[in-house]
């Protein structure tokens, strides 16, 4: 007698659950929109609200003299500094005239005293072959280079003081906006699992 085996049935296709995949998209979606918010505030802070709290200036570089450390839209920040405490290497923000708006940022390459006695710095740019042909005297010295924010000099150029400060409070808003979204969305997410479980019981 012949015996007829029957062939097994094909197993069915291994699939993801949908659910899943939406789930870890989510989850991505969150970590950058995280990122970006944290990062776009945190530039802000730096930027505008620091200085402001710590009595710091901030100043954008315009020009390629303290490359390649300071290019061309670099935000730096200057802090008050006592001229008599500076010395060879420190980086300042000075005057070009006393009492002008116009600025440079360069690096201190000699500290003397002139005839009168007064402290004279000579300064030199970076990317610069020769010093400053004027020394620099204390009255013009705005402040010291406390710290720099590479590119965000150019947004500080296009932006005047009111609308950078508008900016700072609209993204620390958004900031908190979004960090109750987030926690209640999650607290939602939560009661849902556990009303879940509580069924399955």
């Amino acid at each position: 007698m012949t015996t007829l085996h029957r062939a097994p049935d094909p197993a069915p296709p291994t699939t993801a659950p949908a659910s899943g995949r939406w789930g870890a998209g989510r989850f991505v979606v969150r970590v950058v929109a995280w990122v970006v918010v944290l990062g776009v505030t945190g530039v802000l802070l730096a930027a505008v609200l620091l200085p402001r709290v710590a009595g710091a200036t901030p100043f954008a570089v315009l020009t390629g003299s303290m490359q390649p450390g300071l290019p061309p839209g670099s935000l730096v920040v200057v802090r008050p500094v006592e001229p008599e405490e500076l010395g060879v290497g420190d980086v300042i923000t000075y005057q070009l005239r006393s009492g002008a708006p116009a600025v440079v940022t360069h690096r201190v390459v000699g500290v003397g005293y002139d005839g009168r006695g007064e402290l004279s710095l000579q300064t030199q740019g970076d990317a610069n072959d020769a010093p400053d042909p004027l020394p620099v005297r204390p009255v013009q010295v705005r402040g010291e280079l406390w710290y720099s924010l590479p590119h965000v000099g150019r947004l500080h150029v296009w932006l005047t003081g009111s609308q950078r400060d508008q900016l700072a409070h609209v993204a620390a808003g958004l900031l908190l906006l979004y960090a109750a979204r987030a926690f209640f969305t999650a607290l939602r997410e939560r009661r849902r699992r556990l009303a879940g479980s509580e069924t399955a019981s």
